[in-house]
C-alpha cells in the first residue's frame, strides 16, 4: 500500500493505493496519525484501493473514533467495491462515507 497527502482548501486529503488489509493497516494508521495537521478536517480517499478486509475496516473505525474524540471532521471516499464493503457492515454513516472526493470536500466545508 502507498499513501499520499494533499491539502485542498484547508482540508487534508489522504489518498491510498493498493490493499488495506492486515499487512498494511499499521502502515495506514501510522501515515494518517503522523500527518494530521493541527485541527484540519481530512478525507481518506480509498478510490484506488483494490482490497479492503476486516483489519482495514478496523483501522478506519479506530481512526473515526479518534476523530470523534478530538472533534475532528473527516470523511471516507471509496470506489464501488470499497463502498459496498463499508455499507455491508453498516459503517457508512459512522465513517461519513461519500461517493466522491468533491462530495466529501463539500461535506467537510459545512
Amino acid at each position: 500500500m502507498r499513501g499520499n497527502l494533499d491539502i485542498k482548501a484547508n482540508i487534508v486529503v489522504f489518498t491510498f493505493k493498493g490493499q488495506l488489509d492486515a499487512f498494511s493497516e499499521k502502515q495506514f494508521k501510522t501515515f494518517v496519525t503522523n500527518n494530521l495537521k493541527d485541527e484540519f478536517p481530512f478525507v481518506i480517499d480509498l478510490t484506488k484501493i483494490d482490497f479492503l478486509d476486516s483489519s482495514g475496516l478496523g483501522a478506519l473505525v479506530q481512526t473515526a473514533k479518534e476523530c470523534k474524540k478530538f472533534k475532528l471532521g473527516f470523511s471516507v471516499v471509496g470506489n464501488s467495491r470499497v463502498a459496498q464493503t463499508i455499507k455491508l457492515v453498516r459503517l457508512g454513516d459512522f465513517l461519513n462515507l461519500k461517493s466522491s472526493l468533491e462530495e466529501a470536500l463539500i461535506y467537510l466545508k459545512d
